[in-house]
């Protein structure tokens, strides 16, 4: 099952196509992150359920310094995967300010 979820994550991410400017962080998001996360970064999708995505609208996830976000998105952790090899600095930094954005003002606890 591991082996297939790894799959599904690394196809997803040949997937995406990068615009000349790169893509907004919403759109890196929805590239990237719904599989996992869902549109509302909630994580309650079959696959989030699985890996035990975070809710990226919890107060525990907005509370964590920008920093702190952009190294688990670089470097993964727990059951998310690394990014860097998939994204940008640019778009990391972008991704989170959407997230930030979308979900820190529905932030719960």
């Amino acid at each position: 099952m591991t082996s297939l979820c790894w799959l599904l994550i690394t196809i997803f991410g040949f997937c995406c196509l990068a615009g000349a400017q790169g893509p907004s962080g919403a759109a890196t998001f929805k590239e990237k992150c719904v599989l996992c996360h869902g549109a509302d970064g909630a994580g309650n999708t079959t696959l989030g359920k699985q890996l035990q995505a975070a809710n990226l609208r919890s107060k525990e996830v907005q509370k964590k310094p920008d920093p702190e976000l952009h190294k688990t998105v670089h470097d993964g952790n727990g059951n998310m995967p690394p990014f860097q090899d998939q994204l940008t600095e640019d778009e990391i930094t972008q991704v989170i300010k959407y997230v930030r954005q979308e979900f820190g003002k529905t932030a719960k606890k």
